[in-house]
């Protein structure tokens, strides 16, 4: 009788508030989707080398991973709706003045504060997904979730693409911002009506039934430095292949940006696969064959020539990157009770978010030295090398 329950309830909350999340996810990353595929744009602009060029990314990212340590904290404390808000509607006005900046400095300072601004978004969604689905469903809860945010990174290049050819990289962010701070208003009020959602961990009805795994310190540390290393160094190297596109295989800048899209399309269905591979098999497992693929794939990145190549790699690299969002989610929140959980969230999503801040113009650097072979070559060999230490901990572990 109680399955039949639960099985009723996660069909009433899939379509309906679940949905609403998915919108929400979308609506948050339309803005912060566009800087690295219209970078080869802003480069032109203020006529910027590498180096440069990976700090214009890092100034989001920076802050955008430092603004998840507050907010997950304030999140167990006053509940995730208003955080959630400010992390749609405050990136968006963030990013309309990014469209308004007639300098390289007064971008930089605009693009920071845009993330901090949307710092409050990914600490406080998980744990209030997770809420509304049985604990055998939250992968897939939350890999559906996912959705939004791909098809945001997908759909926005192409978006912007189009607008940018008649109004520059400017008319992108402003176009795009309008909608985003409506919708954001949208949400506060729907979710106004569900008050019993709007304190995580409390009203959950599933905590009862399923108490959170025992806290496993080691493991979940190593889960979290494995995940944020992976995702910190594939973010850093994605960075560039808008340029990588235009200057090593002669892309115009348009094209680059739309090729970019197929990096993001991966997400559209490998999130929900992830999270049910997550469900199935358990966490660990999938996260390892994640990581271990991720390094060979960067590497290869040196010996694409033909189009069909590039889709097929980015496809690839967007597998492995919303295959390990959701993984990496379901793993923290299944190993936290649900008075920490944005908290250790925001800690997770810092250390990818600011290990990709850091990396990026770093790895600018190494472009601008050793070129991109070498580059690409080392983050591969990086990602074999701690992916290889990290699985000697958590080996024999599935959750």
């Amino acid at each position: 009788m109680k399955n039949a329950n639960n099985k009723s309830k996660s069909h009433s909350v899939f379509p309906g508030i679940l949905s609403l999340f998915v919108l929400a996810h979308f609506g948050h990353h339309l803005l912060t989707a566009l800087p690295i595929p219209l970078l080869p744009m802003i480069r032109s602009d203020f006529s910027l080398d590498y180096t440069q060029s990976g700090l214009v990314i890092s100034a989001f990212n920076l802050s955008y991973g430092l603004g998840q340590l507050p907010a997950g904290w304030l999140t167990d404390r006053v509940g995730p709706r208003l955080m959630i808000t400010i992390g749609i509607c405050g990136v968006a006005l963030a990013g309309f003045f990014v469209g308004l900046s007639q300098s390289l400095m007064m971008m930089i300072v605009c693009l920071a504060l845009m993330g901090v601004l949307g710092g409050g978004y990914h600490p406080a969604s998980p744990p209030m997904i997770s809420a509304l689905v049985p604990p055998g469903n939250q992968g897939r809860a939350l890999g559906l979730h996912m959705i939004g945010g791909s098809a945001s990174f997908f759909l926005a290049p192409l978006i912007a693409a189009g607008i940018a050819a008649s109004w520059g990289w400017r008319g992108s962010f402003i176009g795009l911002a309008v909608p985003t701070v409506i919708f954001g208003i949208i949400f506060y009020v729907i979710m106004g009506k569900h008050s019993s959602m709007q304190k995580t961990g409390r009203g959950r009805t599933h905590d009862a039934e399923a108490p959170p795994v025992p806290y496993r310190f080691r493991r979940l540390v190593t889960f979290i430095v494995l995940s944020t290393f992976t995702g910190a160094v594939t973010f850093a190297t994605i960075s560039f292949i808008p340029l990588f596109l235009v200057d090593h295989l002669g892309f115009s800048k348009e094209t680059a940006v739309a090729f970019f899209a197929f990096l993001y399309a991966a997400g559209l269905w490998m999130s929900p696969l992830g999270g049910y591979l997550s469900d199935r098999w358990g966490s660990v497992p999938v996260m390892l064959a994640v990581c271990f693929i991720a390094g060979p794939v960067i590497y290869l990145m040196n010996w694409v020539s033909s189009s069909w190549g590039i889709v097929i790699l980015l496809l690839t690299i967007g597998m492995i990157i919303y295959v390990r969002m959701p993984v990496s989610e379901v793993y923290i929140i299944g190993q936290t009770s649900p008075g920490n959980r944005s908290t250790v969230l925001g800690i997770y999503f810092f250390g990818s978010m600011e290990g990709g801040g850091i990396l990026t113009p770093v790895m600018g650097y190494l472009i601008d030295q050793l070129g991109f072979y070498y580059s690409f070559s080392l983050a591969g060999a990086s990602l074999v090398a701690v992916t290889l230490i990290c699985s000697a901990l958590l080996w024999g572990s599935r959750n």
